[in-house]
């Protein structure tokens, strides 16, 4: 039988990357330290040095995805001074010139966030996961994260009118249609780019837990079984748990000697 390798590796993991071998992960999924975020853990960086801080990993990163691998980013903004920082967008604009391709972007909605308030904005219960491929050419397994079409379809398709059965054309010109009928007697469809997900987390000893259906799904969607699945940034190990009761091999690799010790 076909056994799954687990790697985990202790250190800076611009460093580390260095020794992963050149082409070979199939999906990077990984939420690094946010701007001025868990200073205590890691230290905090600052929102106008994060570029210059992160273009040497993702340099490593961009070397050892597989030209048809995925980079899953996960990250958020912050309000600095009574407005947004624009460090995310400057990052996704520096990683499009070191050669990455923005190819889609997903917004992590926490269905189950607390509400809040500042003088000037309310709590956000969403995230970024920021889509970067190598080439156009990358594996995506769609129908793996296919969903239940839902009580919506019970009345939208009960009276179809004759544009409902054609591909009509967008009214605001972009050139994308739908024809609603190819939506009849189906039981699943394709989901969004908003993903809900609640922030329950199983690991509540790291300072910064995402929930497991997160690289869950990203995992199938961009992964089969025995692909192998990178966290550079791994935390308390939440990709690298879901990658292998997926059955996908993994690295792991963390700066703090205790979460690297939770998870191996």
């Amino acid at each position: 039988m076909r056994e799954i390798n687990t790697q985990i590796l202790l250190g800076d993991c611009k460093e580390v990357l260095k020794d992963i071998e050149e082409d070979s992960i199939d999906l990077i999924v990984t939420s690094p330290p946010y701007a001025d975020r868990r200073k205590n853990t890691y230290g905090g960086i600052k929102p106008e040095y994060y570029v210059e801080w992160f273009l040497p990993i993702s340099s490593e990163l961009l070397r050892v995805l597989k030209p048809t691998g995925t980079f899953i980013l996960n990250i958020k903004e912050k309000a600095e001074n009574g407005e947004r920082h624009t460090y995310v967008l400057e990052l996704i604009l520096a990683l499009r010139k070191q050669g990455w391709l923005w190819t889609e972007e997903f917004i992590w909605y926490k269905k189950n966030s607390y509400p809040g308030k500042w003088p000037n904005r309310f709590r956000d219960a969403w995230e970024r996961c920021i889509q970067f491929n190598k080439t156009k050419n990358f594996n995506m397994y769609q129908d793996t994260v296919m969903i239940p079409i839902g009580d919506w379809a019970n009345g939208r398709l009960k009276n179809l009118s004759e544009t409902d059965k054609i591909r009509d054309n967008s009214k605001s010109g972009s050139g994308f249609g739908k024809n609603v009928s190819n939506w009849l007697n189906r039981e699943k469809v394709y989901p969004t780019n908003v993903l809900n997900f609640a922030t329950v987390c199983n690991n509540r000893n790291h300072s910064a837990t995402f929930p497991e259906e997160l690289p869950e799904w990203f995992i199938k969607l961009f992964t089969k079984e025995f692909d192998t699945v990178l966290d550079p940034f791994m935390g308390s190990g939440t990709t690298i748990n879901v990658a292998k009761k997926m059955k996908r091999n993994s690295i792991g690799i963390d700066i703090i000697t205790e979460y690297v010790k939770i998870v191996s």
